[in-house]
């Protein structure tokens, strides 16, 4: 199976960009943040597409997101041969209802912002969980070198991964023929866009 995902590398240097490869798509600004803290210390400096209202909006849809999206493991070891060590947690979803007995997700490592695009005024955001190589991905298969960043993206980064929450975990054998976290964590074409 060959390999889909979009490898975004995030370079801090001055100001810094996104390098996206792949086709060319419509480019937003965007920016990865670890938490709402760095998010509103960089709205408040100005200038930026997003205020700090807006990164408290965006934290809480993306942690939503991050629960209804992130991929689910039956094992935590199987969870961290993914994500890596120390960074997988129970599925909240599973302890309160389905019974499904145990289930593991990646822990939430922070979120990505992008400004809408077609004229309109908002923001679109993404969950962010580490890699098994440190990097951070989002349930839809974007991978960012570091969650503190700046810079262009393809508007695609931002369009919503399917649902796994109420879904049985995957096993082992589901991990190695998907080929790892984000080798096929979405079908969306190449023309999809971004939903608000």
């Amino acid at each position: 199976m060959r390999k889909r995902s979009r490898t975004v590398a995030l370079v801090i240097v001055g100001a810094a960009a996104f390098g996206l490869t792949g086709c060319k798509e419509e480019q937003t600004d965007a920016r990865a943040f670890p938490d709402v803290t760095s998010c509103k210390a960089a709205a408040a400096q100005g200038s930026l597409f997003f205020t700090e209202a807006d990164c408290d909006s965006a934290f809480a849809e993306a942690q939503a997101a991050h629960l209804e999206t992130a991929p689910r493991y039956e094992s935590k070891e199987l969870c961290e041969a993914e994500h890596g060590e120390g960074n997988c947690g129970g599925d909240p979803a599973a302890s309160t209802g389905g019974g499904m007995g145990s289930i593991f997700l990646p822990l939430f490592a922070g979120y990505m912002l992008g400004s809408m695009l077609g004229g309109n005024r908002g923001v679109m955001s993404q969950p962010l969980s580490r890699t098994a190589d440190g990097r951070f991905a989002t349930p839809g298969g974007t991978t960012l070198a570091t969650n503190n960043g700046a810079g262009k993206m393809g508007a695609n980064a931002f369009a919503k991964a399917p649902a796994t929450v109420g879904k049985p975990p995957m096993t082992k054998a589901q991990v190695a023929q998907r080929g790892g976290f984000g080798a096929a964590a979405t079908g969306r074409s190449p023309g999809a866009t971004a939903g608000g």
